[in-house]
């Protein structure tokens, strides 16, 4: 029984789309053909945010980017799941200061 909630089922769901059109094979797995790709879900989710569209449409776009994140992990052949909680552990470390009147959370270098 899947687990719409398992990281692992997102994964497989993601290598079986790969799968299903060859990506391995047909340029869809090239690495700066997928940030292209990123960049391009990023703007659909700017004009979501700039032009007010509806929640769902913005989920929609976020749920591409998403998908995309997943399958750069499948092409590149690493493990998102893992690289997300090594970097979550750092995050958590981190300071926060507010610049410009909003909260950011950086490794603040000071010159």
């Amino acid at each position: 029984m899947s687990n719409k909630d398992s990281y692992t089922d997102m994964l497989a769901a993601v290598q079986a789309f790969h799968d299903k059109h060859d990506f391995s094979n047909t340029g869809g797995e090239e690495l700066a053909y997928r940030v292209a790709l990123m960049t391009e879900e990023l703007g659909e989710i700017s004009a979501c945010v700039t032009k007010g569209k509806q929640t769902h449409e913005l989920a929609e776009e976020c749920a591409d980017l998403f998908i995309l994140l997943i399958g750069t992990a499948i092409a590149a052949d690493f493990d998102l799941r893992h690289a997300f909680w090594v970097k979550m552990d750092k995050v958590m470390q981190r300071d926060s200061r507010m610049i410009n009147g909003r909260i950011r959370v950086s490794e603040f270098r000071d010159s």
